[in-house]
């Protein structure tokens, strides 16, 4: 008898020896998951923070990227700052420095930049977003292309379709900004053939039935105002 105590005596010393390791390896395992966590989280504040010290210089990918946030934020106030978000995105020159903004929003905000704008946005006005920035020239100082013809015809089918509350209305400012951009009368024409192409409507005919007569008048001084 006094041979079989100390038998079962060690079985229960290994037991729980084997109980120790387990959980001193599950506190192990639980600390490193702790300081992957923690260091995961101090390496992207460190990439936001640097990121975020570029934001005081005009221009720079990290401030448009800021400039785009704050229109999302809008001050606190109810929906995003539309007019600000458009004049951030006109900014951007090309493709090129697009790509850089959004890797810059990314960094900051850890948040994907077009995700947020869908998110923040109507339809009519994330389809504007969209075409403004697929609108952009690969390189800087290229001549139009079809596909920003194409673009800025569907920026203005999107301003015509702005729904405010559920009730139908145009976006002049919308049309505005394609007007203003649009380089020359001859650049004018082709939006008009895209608008056609895509809409197999008639440009100026939508034009006049979405604006007042003094307003088309206007907006179309823009235009042959332009070299052709």
């Amino acid at each position: 008898m006094s041979k079989v105590v100390p038998y079962r005596q060690s079985g229960k010393d290994e037991s729980n020896s084997m109980k120790e390791k387990i959980f001193y390896s599950l506190l192990a395992a639980a600390g490193i998951t702790t300081a992957v966590i923690f260091g995961k989280k101090f390496i992207q504040k460190k990439i936001a923070d640097k990121s975020e010290s570029k934001t005081l210089i005009e221009g720079t990918p990290e401030t448009l990227a800021k400039q785009i946030k704050m229109a999302f934020e809008n001050d606190g106030y109810f929906g995003t700052d539309t007019k600000a978000l458009r004049n951030v995105l006109q900014k951007i020159s090309n493709k090129a420095e697009l790509d850089k903004v959004f890797k810059a929003y990314q960094k900051q905000y850890q948040s994907n930049m077009y995700k947020d704008m869908s998110d923040e946005l109507q339809a009519t006005e994330y389809n504007e977003m969209l075409q403004i920035m697929q609108g952009k020239s690969d390189k800087p100082g290229q001549a139009p292309t079809q596909v920003q013809f194409t673009a800025w015809a569907k920026r203005l089918k999107a301003a015509f379709d702005k729904t405010y509350s559920f009730i139908p209305g145009t976006d002049e400012p919308a049309i505005k900004a394609v007007f203003m951009e649009i380089p020359t009368q001859n650049a004018f024409i082709n939006v008009g053939k895209a608008y056609y192409k895509e809409y197999s409507a008639n440009l100026i005919t939508d034009l006049k039935s979405e604006l007042e007569m003094w307003e088309y008048g206007d907006y179309m001084k823009i235009i042959t105002s332009k070299p052709k």
